[in-house]
């Protein structure tokens, strides 16, 4: 993949397949992000909590932690993958183009599959503008092994029936109410800001 340019950010739209109500969220970050810095960005504004495996699939090429890349190598040949360590978004966005489109995995076990779409800049992101930001979205993450997209319509269809016999267990489960259109913007924003002053 080409060398890494200039400084720039870079607008994805991020899509949950297979589920309903469609789960998507806008998203501007810099162009020098790796993918590792890109997976800990979409765990966060997804609401995923990272327990499990993921990788990104672009173009015919794979990209995943060094771990994970060990791990699939062992079963077969890992001669596809690349570090997701060594790999930028601004790598990504010239290989792939405008509107161009690459994979996001989570939890091989439950398959959650994202389909990332780069996307033109907002007219409202000025150049100096703190990245990354999340411009919009709407609804809630999938809890953490429901089970993937079959799991997760069943566990809405059960929680959105008082009378299911096993409506009681999942509520206890989920730990209490669960809105499957919940999403707020400015709790994303601000809570990774206060999140990241931590890390640093």
């Amino acid at each position: 993949m080409p060398a890494t340019p200039l400084p720039q950010p870079v607008a994805l739209r991020i899509e949950l397949q297979d589920v309903a109500p469609l789960v998507w969220r806008r998203v501007v970050v810099s162009n020098q992000w790796t993918l590792a810095s890109l997976h800990r960005y979409l765990q966060w504004v997804m609401g995923w909590t990272d327990t499990h495996v993921h990788e990104f699939q672009v173009g015919e090429g794979m990209v995943a932690p060094d771990w994970w890349i060990k791990e699939v190598g062992k079963d077969s040949d890992a001669g596809e993958y690349r570090d997701e360590r060594r790999v930028s978004v601004a790598a990504v966005a010239t290989l792939l183009g405008m509107r161009g489109e690459f994979e996001y995995r989570y939890d091989m076990g439950d398959d959650w599959r994202h389909r990332i779409v780069i996307e033109s800049l907002p007219a409202s992101v000025i150049d100096d503008a703190p990245l990354p930001i999340c411009m919009a979205g709407e609804n809630a993450c999938p809890p953490e092994d429901v089970g993937g997209p079959h799991g997760y319509a069943s566990f809405l269809k059960i929680i959105g029936n008082r009378r299911h016999k096993q409506h009681v267990d999942m509520v206890r489960w989920i730990g209490g109410v669960f809105d499957p259109k919940g999403f707020d913007l400015n709790r994303i924003n601000r809570d990774w800001k206060g999140a990241k002053a931590r890390r640093s």
